[in-house]
């Protein structure tokens, strides 16, 4: 997909004639997860990493509580005790740490699989808005420094289009 910065995108305005440029704003990430099909993306993963994700977040809770209980009681417990509180820290962080980066790594294979099978979807569908609109120049909400009219946003509509393409 074609990515401007916002530095092409203030160089392509410059080039092209003032009164000529239309010019609007699209929020592609916005636009793409806003999708049915990143729905059920969405959705898939859940089913598959969803009891690691609630393990991980019962180890983290696990973990803050055996934190504040070396924290409260620490100081009173016998050095036996101590140890072993600490050995159970250390082997349940490592555990959190581990069930977290598979958790991420799941994520982040899903979110580039995703983005992959969308990207000529996402190019049509923007393609379209650019020819119904007579858009010259199309840039990212945070690449507007300053404007002084409201551009149009076309992010909904790219969303729309997006979900009618085969």
């Amino acid at each position: 997909m074609c990515k401007l910065t916002a530095a092409v995108c203030l160089l392509a305005a410059m080039i092209l004639p003032a009164h000529a440029a239309e010019v609007a704003v699209l929020d592609w990430r916005a636009a793409l997860m806003n999708t049915q099909s990143a729905q059920e993306s969405l959705s898939r993963l859940e089913g598959q990493i969803g009891n690691q994700q609630r393990e991980v977040q019962s180890l983290g809770n696990e973990l803050q509580q055996l934190q504040q209980r070396l924290q409260n009681e620490g100081e009173t417990m016998a050095q036996s005790q101590r140890e072993s509180l600490i050995s159970e820290l250390q082997e349940k962080g490592s555990r959190f740490e581990q069930r977290r980066q598979e958790v991420m790594q799941a994520q982040q294979r899903s979110e580039q699989q995703f983005l992959e099978g969308a990207e000529p979807k996402l190019e049509r569908a923007v393609e379209q808005v650019l020819e119904r609109h007579g858009i010259d120049v199309l840039v990212e909400p945070q690449g507007v420094l300053h404007s002084g009219v409201d551009l149009p946003n076309v992010t909904d509509e790219v969303t729309q289009i997006f979900d009618t393409l085969n």
